[in-house]
């Protein structure tokens, strides 16, 4: 593949079958808009090509501190996806809202919030972006109109919408960029928000960050429509794509359709075609793909197509690229030591953000008035099935013999088992 060729977008590389199949008529690339790929002045190529190496020197380092357990629980890195993320963050106003899914640091920083507090969140510091309570999967940055990322697949789509229909009810000429996964198009909240962003007329852009896989699972597998473009077309919402390794693309991609929902009120869907290059979170083995198709794509890697394309135009030297690197590291190494010195939020403050209290007091629905004694719903007492489960439980708790049948397990023995995959040795009865 020609490298910025944007005829190819959405295309998998030489040598790499993705599908498995080649894509019928009907699944070829949806209508697009007018690309406009000049390059940008100096100061600005500087700055985008900037950004997308602190991104990916943040997300390294981000990952080399997981293996160090200074960050806990999951960690969804983007390292890959740069050309996505900085090409729709550059096309956007700042006064317009960004809302993503649970691999959102690369979003987050791209909106301009310091590196030193999104690592400080990863860190779970008090100085955290979210105050450390948030982590990996909930940054939050009202600030800079980043409304967060989401832990729930496709949670954040209705949330876009109401953002969009606050937009409106207000007058403003925000409009709301809402970012998913290819998996999330599965959800029942795609069809149900795009239904009501087009039945409203919502300025909402949808762009399906396209990386190949729902987790472990290959889009052939889990979509029965893999050109995700044209999957908004029955609710009224027109699609097209962008070559998600090509940051130019996405900009112009996405400001076109950030100018028709902001002048006409009119949501769009794009699907940007892109690759991650690491597995879809640290703990993933990458059992569902080969090294050779990841070595494939890292060809297109998109920081060192958009240096190149720099160096070739005369915005910049080769010199100048490996300086912007230097720096990015730098300000990376600033904001592991800044998290690393902050403390943790304060024992008293554990229910800070959490409860609404006294005077703060909106509504009865915002309080929860139960008792403490055991409450509707939880006495399993009369219930057979219910307590059978529970004895079930207690005893391969203290180690009596285990009941397989009350194991409900996801389908482990494909695709690497998702998020709860099988112990090394399988499962038992597996």
């Amino acid at each position: 593949m020609e490298a910025g060729d944007p005829t190819n977008a959405g295309q998998p590389s030489p040598g790499v079958n993705l599908a498995g199949e080649s894509p019928s008529p009907q699944q070829q690339a949806g209508p697009r808009f007018q690309p406009d790929h000049m390059l940008p002045d100096t100061e600005r190529g500087k700055a985008v090509l900037y950004r997308m190496l602190l991104i990916r020197r943040f997300e390294e380092r981000a990952g080399e501190m997981y293996a160090r357990a200074k960050i806990g629980g999951f960690l969804h890195l983007c390292i890959g996806e740069e050309a996505t993320v900085v090409g729709t963050s550059a096309a956007m106003r700042s006064n317009d809202y960004l809302i993503s899914t649970y691999r959102e640091h690369g979003q987050v920083l791209a909106r301009g919030t310091p590196p030193q507090e999104v690592m400080a969140e990863l860190f779970g510091r008090a100085t955290g972006v979210s105050k450390g309570r948030g982590g990996s999967m909930h940054m939050f940055d009202a600030e800079r109109r980043f409304m967060g990322g989401y832990g729930i697949v496709g949670g954040n789509l209705p949330i876009a919408a109401g953002l969009g229909l606050a937009a409106t009810y207000q007058g403003t000429e925000d409009a709301v960029v809402c970012m998913l996964g290819d998996g999330a198009t599965n959800q029942g909240t795609f069809g149900e928000t795009l239904n009501l962003a087009a039945l409203w007329k919502l300025p909402v852009v949808f762009i399906i960050v396209n990386n190949q896989f729902g987790m472990g699972t290959s889009l052939a597998r889990h979509s029965a429509m893999t050109n995700l473009a044209a999957k908004g077309e029955g609710f009224g919402v027109p699609g097209t794509r962008c070559d998600g390794m090509d940051v130019l693309d996405v900009e112009s991609c996405v400001k076109n359709a950030l100018d028709l929902a902001r002048a006409d009120h009119q949501p769009v869907l794009i699907e940007a075609v892109t690759y991650r290059f690491r597995g879809h979170s640290v703990a993933d083995p990458e059992e569902y793909r080969t090294k050779e198709e990841v070595d494939e794509w890292r060809k297109r890697d998109p920081i060192v197509q958009f240096a190149n394309k720099l160096i070739r135009g005369g915005a910049i030297t080769g010199a100048e690229a490996e300086g912007l690197d230097k720096l990015a590291l730098q300000e990376v190494d600033a904001a592991v030591t800044f998290a690393d010195q902050s403390p943790f939020p304060a024992l008293d403050s554990l229910y800070d953000d959490v409860y609404v209290l006294g005077d703060q007091l909106r509504g009865w629905y915002s309080v929860d008035a139960r008792s403490p004694e055991t409450q509707r719903g939880e006495n399993i007492a009369g219930h057979a099935e219910l307590q059978r489960l529970a004895e079930a439980s207690a005893a391969q708790t203290e180690g009596a013999d285990f009941d397989e049948q009350v194991v409900m397990r996801e389908g482990v023995a494909r695709d690497g088992g998702g998020s709860f995959g099988p112990p090394p040795g399988g499962m038992p009865g597996a």
